[in-house]
């Protein structure tokens, strides 16, 4: 029961920073895959930035460990691809969703349950697709590549971080916006996930979209299998992780007044009409290609992005990499004509 109660404690923060600078909102998100509100991009430059920083400290002190996610070419490049596409169709990635749920997005809803039959159909399908997935490369990452040399590793993650924050502000000069709650939210997510990974609380990094096809895999009852062995504790830990997010921002949402069951947004709208059936629609197929493609992947935005970011993980950036030419190309072809 503690151990649930850590975790619903760690899902709330992080639903709290996410709401605080509307990183999970749809109009954030679809502007970010047409290049017109880059919050999204500069918030993850920066978490990765300080959050390497303060993670190679923490694990030189021996106070957590490495949890590198394996560099799986055909799944890191495919499913990055694909991620990206659904996450320009659906406007949500699999840890905004829940949060978006508790401040009343319907479209939130039915991309969860579209995750859920693409997590599901995932597991049906991994024995037919590992040949896609192709080769483990193993867990590579600046740590592994440099070996004992302590003073070199840390030079080196220093540089690379300021290297970061340095993006993350030059991105936003370009902008010349005057909000700055994404370098409080950037900061916070940074120290959440340090304390994350922490060996005396989960020793564990922070992740969402393995709660979809362990959620999934339950329904259907499709357990008896080596995928789902695999995925059980961490899907677990996220599910919950997840659920403390969702309550955070409906507390939040309610107190603030701002808590309303919407299905189509101003985005939405302006380049696919007011139609609700075509939301629904491809809010569905949003959340099932998002989904499949996180875990071809093996992670999402906050699993891979952000937590293998902050380890320097070859596996995560090359993620990142196609992802964001997913959600670009997606965001350009998709979102091309304006109806109003």
């Amino acid at each position: 029961m503690e151990t649930i109660l850590v975790i619903l404690v760690f899902g709330s923060v992080f639903g709290l920073i996410i709401q605080y600078a509307s990183l999970n909102k749809y109009n954030v998100i679809s502007a970010q895959s047409k290049l017109k509100n880059n919050t999204v991009i500069k918030t993850i430059l920066l978490t990765i930035g300080i959050g390497a920083i303060l993670l190679s400290v923490i694990i030189g002190l021996g106070l957590a460990s490495f949890h590198v996610k394996p560099f799986v070419l055909g799944g890191v490049i495919f499913g990055g691809l694909i991620f990206g596409s659904g996450m320009a169709i659906l406007g949500y990635c699999p840890g905004t969703l829940a949060i978006s749920v508790g401040e009343g997005s319907i479209d939130a809803v039915v991309g969860i349950i579209g995750g859920l039959f693409g997590g599901l159909i995932f597991t049906v399908l991994l024995p037919n697709i590992q040949w896609l997935i192709g080769l483990n490369l193993g867990k590579i990452s600046l740590f592994s590549a440099i070996g004992d040399h302590q003073l070199i590793y840390y030079f080196t993650v220093v540089a690379i971080g300021v290297l970061f924050v340095l993006g993350a502000f030059f991105i936003n000069k370009k902008e010349k916006t005057i909000d700055k709650k994404w370098i409080i939210s950037g900061v916070l997510l940074a120290v959440l996930n340090s304390i994350v990974f922490l060996s005396a609380t989960t020793n564990r990094p922070i992740g969402a979209s393995t709660s979809f096809p362990y959620i999934a895999d339950l329904l259907a009852g499709t357990t008896e299998n080596t995928y789902f062995s695999k995925i059980a504790t961490p899907g677990n830990w996220e599910m919950i992780f997840l659920f403390g997010a969702m309550v955070a921002a409906f507390i939040v949402s309610v107190i603030k007044k701002d808590f309303k069951f919407r299905l189509i947004y101003s985005n939405w709208e302006k380049h696919k009409g007011n139609s609700k059936i075509k939301r629904i629609f491809w809010a569905f197929i949003g959340g099932f290609i998002l989904i499949f493609g996180a875990r071809m992947a093996g992670g999402c935005t906050s699993g891979h992005i952000i937590s293998g970011g902050m380890q320097l993980a070859v596996s995560s950036f090359v993620f990142a990499i196609f992802m964001f030419v997913g959600l670009v190309i997606t965001g350009k072809l998709f979102f091309k004509n304006s109806i109003n």
